[in-house]
């Protein structure tokens, strides 16, 4: 799922981070969940560390009965479960998921962490149903607050790679999804929509 690099780097954090991490804003996971063509009942928050996208989807309207992290770092697992969330410990690149079993996929601020983006990407379309979503919240490189994150993300020691919103989109399309850019600046949302099977 992180690079062995990066989840040793939240499990050492992971005790802190909920507190040292910025509040989710749960409205552009919302937006991108809109997008969807069907009931959205069953979502997995990949790469969701202690939760905070499932917690939040959860929280702002109590209709995702059963969110799930799905992580690779046992310690941030942990502190999803202490929170009350559903956890696995799984590989983003495989998920622990049968094929078209879930609604949604978030993946909220950690895209940029995963080793194998592609292998990630073609999983999350993997398990979504059709007419399901998969929504990605990441920060654009390009910008100033983005050259920041990155050179912070150096200097602590993640193996980061980080990409536009276009760039995303176009890997989202690789995994066989429709694209969507909702958002742009230092924050951006894109969406890939499952076609419906014919």
């Amino acid at each position: 799922m992180h690079g062995p690099g990066d989840v040793r780097l939240f499990d050492r954090m992971a005790r802190l981070y909920d507190r040292v991490a910025p509040a989710t804003d749960p409205e552009p996971i919302w937006a991108g969940l809109a997008r969807a063509d069907r009931p959205v009942e069953r979502v997995l928050d990949v790469a969701g560390g202690t939760g905070r996208a499932a917690r939040a989807v959860a929280r702002d309207t109590g209709r995702v009965p059963d969110p799930v992290v799905v992580d690779a770092s046992e310690s941030m697992l942990r502190r999803a479960v202490a929170h009350g969330t559903a956890a696995v410990r799984g590989d983003a690149g495989r998920l622990p998921v049968r094929d078209e079993s879930v609604d949604a996929v978030v993946v909220l601020d950690a895209l940029h962490h995963l080793p194998d983006q592609r292998a990630a990407l073609a999983d999350a379309a993997r398990v979504l149903r059709p007419g399901g979503v998969l929504v990605v919240r990441e920060f654009d490189p390009g910008t100033v607050r983005g050259r920041v994150l990155v050179a912070a993300e150096r200097l602590v020691g993640f193996g980061s790679t980080f990409r536009g919103p276009d760039a995303w989109a176009s890997l989202i399309a690789d995994a066989g999804l429709s694209p969507s850019v909702l958002d742009r600046g230092f924050a951006v949302s894109v969406v890939g929509k499952k076609r419906e099977s014919h």
